[in-house]
This record gives C-alpha cells, structure tokens and sequence, in this order.
C-alpha cells in the first residue's frame, strides 16, 4: 500500500510539473507574442509605416559627374551613394554573410539557434543580431539611454526585421545594410566608402578590400584602416574574414593562407566639401545650382507654395564637362610649378619678411590692417563686442595653428599677425583648360589649396591681362583692314595725340629697354611683344572696335575705350580669357564656356539639359590669320621656350626642356612690376589660361627673368600639356589648325623672319603701360 502511495505521490507530483511547465510556457509564449503584437503597435516607441518600410528615408548625396564618368565630388550631409545589389562583388556578399550572418539564407530575419546560443552563453560565443536585425536598428531605431530602454529595442528590431523579410527580397536587404552603414571619414554606404578608402567603383574591389570592409562592420572606428592606431586591429580582422570565408566553404585553405599574408593597402580619396579633385569647381558648382534650383522649383501646390530640390538629400545627379584626367593633370602641373616659383621667390626674398617692393612701410600696415578686418576673427570678435583695440591686440599673441605649405599642411606656433604676412608670401594661380569647339570646360584650378585660399582665381578674380590682350587688337585689325602677318610696320616709338581714339592725354609707350629701330612683321611684333607697333596698330583702328569684339568674345567687364588698353590695362578673368581666345581656334565661332551638361533626380530623370548656343563672331579668315599670328609666339618669340630641348632658360621653367613640336598658337602677358604672369596657349582642340601673381600686386620678383608670363605661367602649360599628350586616351591634337579654302590674306612670312631665335628667347614680355 505504502509503495502504491508513493507511486501516485510521484506521478501526481509529475503531473504537476508538466502542468506548470506547459503553464509557464504558454504563458512565456504568450508573454512574447503580447510583447511583439504590443512592439508592432507602438506601444515600446513609434514603428514604421509600410511607405517606411518600402521607402526608408535615407539622405542622399548629390553626385558630380565627370565626362569620362568618374565621380569627382558629392554635396552632402550626409555623403551616400547608393549601389543595387548587382553592383556589389561576389566575395563581398559572401565575406558579410560568412562573418556576421552565416544562416542569413536560412532564417526569416532572426536566427532563433542563434538567440538560444547567445542567452544561453550571455553573449561570450557571439551575439545574435542577424543582417536584418542590424539593418532595422540603423532605419529607425536611436540610441539607447540605458538597459530597458535597450530591451524594449531589441523587441521593436524583431518586429521591424521581421516585416523588411516580408517586404524585401534578401539581396535588397543586403544591399540596403551597406548603404546604410557609416564606415566614418564621411563615407557612408559601401558606394562612398569605396572611393574614399580605394579611389574606385564598389564594383571593382577586390576580395582583400571586401574583407577589410567587412571588419569594420563590427567597429567601424577600432577596426579602421585610415587610423594609425587601429591599423593591427584591422589587419587582424581582415584575417578573420578570411578565415570565416574559409569555414562556410566560400574560399580555400589556400587561398585564406595567401590572402591572410597580404598586407593592408589603401588609396585614400577624401571626398569633404574642401577636400578631393576640382575644390574650386565645385564650389562654383555649388553656387550654379543654387541658381538653378531657385529658378526651377521641385513642385507647387495649389496655394502656389514652391518646394525646392536639396543638393544634400535628394541624391541629383549633375553631368559636368570637367575631365578627371585633365583635372588631375592640372593640379599636377599647378603644385609641381608652384612649389618651385614660390621656393625661388622665397630664397630671393629671405631677408625680407614680404617683399612689398614699391610699397611704403606705413602702407604695408595699412594693407596688413585691412587684411585684419576681413579676417573670421576680426567678424567674430566684432561680434563678441570686442573694440578694435582688444582685436588688433589678440592678432599678436602667438597660438597654435595648422598652416598651408607646398610640402602639405604644417603645425606651428604664430601670431595670427604673422600668418596673414606668411600667407600674402605666396603666389596664386588661376587655370582653366576649354574645349573650343563645344565651349566645354576641361580643367578648373582656382588656386593652390581651397582649404586655405578659397578665393577662386579663375572666375572670381580679375588681373591685369598685360599683352595678352594684344591679339584682340590685332584680330580686330586683321578683320577690318585684312593685314596680314607679313605686313611690316617701323619698330619707332609713336604716339596717339590727346583728343584721338579717346586718348586724354599724348600717349606715347615704350618697349621694355627702350630697344626701337628697323621693319617687322606683325607676326614678328607680336611674338616679341612689340609696344610700338601695337601703339601704331591701335591708332588705325581706335579703340571702340577693339572693345565691341572684346564683348562679342564673352568679356562682360567694362573696358574703357582708351588707346591703352592696347597693352592689357584692363583687368580680366582666366574664364573671360580662355572664352575669348577659344574663338579663335574655333574658326571665329563663340561658344560660351559650359561646365554642366545635364542634371537628373535620383531616379534618373533629366531635369535639365544643356543647349549649345554658338554665336558667329569673326570671319574664317580673320580667326585663322590671328591663330596664325600667335603661333609665332611659340616659334620664335616670347613663348619659344616651349620648343626648346636645350637648357632651362631660367630655374623657374619647371619641368623644362618640353620639347613639343606640333603647332602652339599662343601668347605671354606681364604687367607692370611682374605682378601679374600669363600664358594663353592653344591647339586646335583645347584652349588653356594659366594667370600667376600674389595677393597683394606689390608683392612680385624684382628680376624680369623670374617675374615675366613666359617664367610664371607657361611652365604650368608646358606641364600640364605634356601630361595630356601622355595621356593617348585624351586625343589631344597635335594637327596644324584649319585653315579656309581661298584664304586671301598672305600668311607665309618665312622670307621675312630675320630676328634671333636666341634674343627672342631671352626677351622678356614686360609691358610698360602708359597712363589712361
């Protein structure tokens, strides 16, 4: 009896626990479905809509597009590109499924064995965030402020990663996590992220670079390739990868054991507003389309309210005529050239903190106070309600500051005194490089490094043109009174009487050393740069001709009507310049310079296309005889140099001998004092304006050998043009420039070339300007 008691004691106590257990599983069950169906209502936070879902509000960068296709810069505020699945690399898909989500084709978006593992260890063998859980904390959940706030969380990332299962196929998903990632140094989204860690399309990653980008999943910032000191730990988890490849069967032993020994490689591409190819092109990029979106809204409603398209959200895509190669030749010339002009100039002027060469020493205060009032300090101080004595004193105490050299950003201690003296120092240079016969804008250099000098000096600055405005002059007298190149005219000193094309008083130039006598030609005037003869030229045609074809060449500046301008008094843009003396090449055909072809919306959209507006400006005729003109620049006058396989002329021909052979149509300019060097140079296919001087027109070269156009500017074209014509895939010619059937006018002066190649060579450009 006793053991049949206890037999029933037992099985009633039996009973009783799988009754509680079924209990407290129904109601463990049922406690999880009330949390999710109250998780999905909303009742842990606000859940996302289904329009959420199909449509997760992401900021989208804008993208500029090269014309070789290149992305050479994005607006942003956030710098995504988003990519399709298709684009990403097969062992770029396998590496993440293998590293964070190995049953990622298995589960529904949480991977139940895996949530049981990680409770059941408390984390220590792995957590249990499948991709999609991953993906649905980046869309719409924030940070959490503590541990209930975080398990509420956990149970809206369920719900949510649930129904993006339901909603997204798992390659969308994928693709949409590493959109969404940041991977930090403002790459956001694998798209970004590949150009700036590798300088190329995601497509075109390799299994190494997929893997590394994978690491960094885990910890973007202690994992990150870019940092020295997390450079160990990337590598380590880059191997790791490679090993869990290994494991889920995506890759060899072999294969892991080879890819674990390569070492970490980057070709860092920063893409901030300031950083990256083109800074000042798309600076005046950005001011385009601020225009642009004015003037053509995104929408109107029925209260006639407009909304606006947002160059840092809506993603647009801006088609730009700028060639990433050129633009990358540019800057190569610009920085190789510079850095040596300003290392001459510098070693010249060591004594001198500034050469202010015909500046009195309370004008140079002067000008250095001035340079104080437009400074960020000076604004933000004023502000602050500091008097002008509180902020004059504060730009004498010395402070820690990164500052720009030709060898790259630099650390040191100055006064903010000091730096505007440091930074008046430099030289600057505008440079742009134009396709003639479209008006395409190739190349765009405003400056040496927008970082610190964001003054743009091809469109916002206007110097000096110096002789480079002669050809205007020439082209007009060429067009009215069809002279030709080998008409000669007496080298004498001449002068315009007051009262005669607009003169106000007796004008009467000088060539530079008072060098007169005998005939030229006026091909052999204005390749030796002639003040005479141009003087002459002038006070035939006047200078109201000259001005009207100035405007009819693109020039929207005023132009006074005075005889002077005949030597380049005028002050004119490289923009306006290259415009202009693109006309010429284009057979007297204008075509206003273009920089954007077309701009679509994020869905492909064309919102706007480019018309072509040619305008007939000079005869076939007269443009050639002055393309022909100026070719005897760079035969045997101030820009011959460009021939020469000898020895550099001076230190400053950088790059020098360049050795080109194929016509050059081109022309020097120096102002006066060498404060402002030019070179215009042209072949038939592609026009480039190089302009250098400092800040301040005071600050210049004591010496002409140094400080005229032929030693400041042209060695940047010779650089930058020896880089296109390296380059096969530009197609840059090296053909004669067209000449029109029947050409009347006698262009071969052979019999009348007797100047010295080797004077001509050395003889500098600099005009002596007479008074207006």
């Amino acid at each position: 009896m006793a053991k049949t008691a206890n037999s029933n004691k037992k099985k009633s106590n039996y009973n009783h626990f799988i009754k509680w257990f079924w209990i407290l599983f129904a109601s463990g069950l049922l406690l999880c479905i009330s949390i999710f169906l109250l998780a999905g209502l909303g009742a842990f936070g606000k859940m996302p809509e289904f329009d959420d879902l199909e449509n997760p509000k992401n900021d989208l960068a804008t993208e500029i597009i090269a014309s070789d296709g290149k992305i050479i810069g994005t607006f942003f505020r956030e710098n995504r590109t988003p990519v399709d699945f298709e684009q990403l690399p097969d062992h770029l898909v396998k590496a993440l499924v293998a590293t964070e989500d190995e049953r990622y084709y298995e589960h529904s978006g949480i991977d139940a064995r895996g949530t049981i593992r990680a409770l059941s260890y408390m984390g220590r063998r792995g957590g249990a965030s499948t991709i999609t859980q991953q993906l649905s904390k980046m869309l719409f959940s924030e940070r959490p402020k503590n541990i209930v706030e975080r398990i509420k969380q956990k149970f809206k990332e369920w719900v949510i990663a649930s129904r993006l299962e339901r909603q997204y196929t798992k390659e969308e998903i994928i693709a949409m996590y590493l959109n969404k990632f940041d991977f930090l140094y403002q790459a956001v989204g694998i798209g970004s992220a590949s150009r700036i860690y590798f300088g190329k399309d995601v497509s075109e990653l390799n299994i190494e670079e997929s893997a590394i980008f994978v690491a960094m999943l885990k910890n973007p910032r202690q994992f990150n390739p870019k940092r020295e000191i997390s450079k160990k730990k990337s590598l380590g988890r880059r191997n790791q990868v490679f090993k869990q490849m290994e494991k889920n069967g995506f890759i060899s032993t072999r294969v892991k054991d080879s890819l674990q020994k390569l070492p970490l490689k980057l070709n860092y591409s920063p893409e901030g507003h300031s950083e990256g190819i083109a800074t000042y092109f798309r600076e005046y990029l950005r001011d385009f389309m601020k225009d642009w979106i004015k003037a053509n809204p995104k929408s109107v409603n029925d209260l006639g309210e407009k909304e606006y398209y947002d160059i840092y959200r809506d993603g647009l895509k801006i088609y730009v005529t700028i060639d990433s190669r050129m633009q990358k030749y540019a800057e190569e010339a610009v920085k190789e050239h510079m850095t040596n002009l300003q290392s001459i100039f510098d070693k010249q002027n060591r004594k001198n903190r500034l050469m202010f060469v015909d500046v009195e020493s309370k004008d140079v205060e002067r000008n250095i106070k001035r340079a104080m009032k437009r400074s960020d300090r000076y604004r933000m101080m004023k502000k602050q309600g500091k008097t002008d004595k509180e902020i004059f004193a504060s730009f004498d105490k010395k402070r820690k500051m990164r500052v720009f050299s030709w060898k790259g950003t630099r650390d040191t201690i100055m006064t903010p005194k000091d730096s505007i003296w440091y930074y008046k120092s430099f030289f600057q240079t505008g440079m742009m490089s134009m396709e003639p016969q479209t008006g395409h804008v190739k190349a765009w250099v405003g400056g040496n490094n927008y970082k610190f000098f964001q003054y743009d000096h091809v469109k916002q600055g206007a110097r000096q043109v110096g002789s480079t405005f002669k050809p205007f002059v020439y082209a007009t007298a060429v067009d009215q009174l069809k002279l030709s190149p080998c008409d000669t005219i007496p080298n004498v000193q001449y002068t315009i009487p007051a009262g005669k094309c607009g003169a106000i008083e007796d004008w009467t130039p000088k060539n530079d050393g008072d060098k007169y006598g005998g005939m030229l030609t006026l091909k052999e005037a204005l390749a030796r740069s002639v003040n005479t003869v141009t003087a002459r030229i002038m006070s035939k045609i006047c200078p109201v001709p000259v001005v009207q074809l100035a405007k009819k060449l693109g020039i929207e500046r005023d132009i006074l009507e005075v005889p002077s301008i005949a030597l380049g008094t005028v002050d004119l843009s490289v923009y306006d310049m290259v415009g202009a003396y693109s006309t010429f090449a284009n057979e007297g055909v204008y075509n206003k310079p273009t920089m954007v072809t077309q701009i679509e919306d994020k869905n492909g959209t064309t919102l706007y296309q480019n018309v072509p507006d040619p305008k007939d400006v000079l005869s076939k005729e007269a443009a050639y005889v002055t393309v022909n003109l100026m070719e005897g620049v760079t035969q045997s006058g101030s820009g011959v140099r460009l021939r020469s396989t000898g020895k550099r002329v001076t230190k400053v021909n950088t790059g020098y001998p360049y050795k080109f052979e194929n016509p050059i149509a081109g022309k020097t300019g120096t102002t006066q004092n060498h404060s402002d060097g030019w070179f215009m140079g042209m072949v038939p296919n592609l026009c480039t304006g190089v302009w250098v001087g400092a800040e301040d027109r005071s600050t210049h070269f004591d010496l002409i050998a140094y400080g005229q156009g032929a030693s400041m500017a042209l060695p940047t074209w010779g650089l930058y043009m020896k880089k296109c014509y390296a380059d096969k895939t530009l197609h840059i010619s090296k053909a004669e420039f067209e000449k029109p059937a029947n050409l009347s006018i006698a262009t071969d002066c052979s019999k009348y070339n007797k100047g010295n190649t080797e004077q001509n060579q050395e003889d500098d450009d600099l005009d002596q300007l007479g008074g207006i």
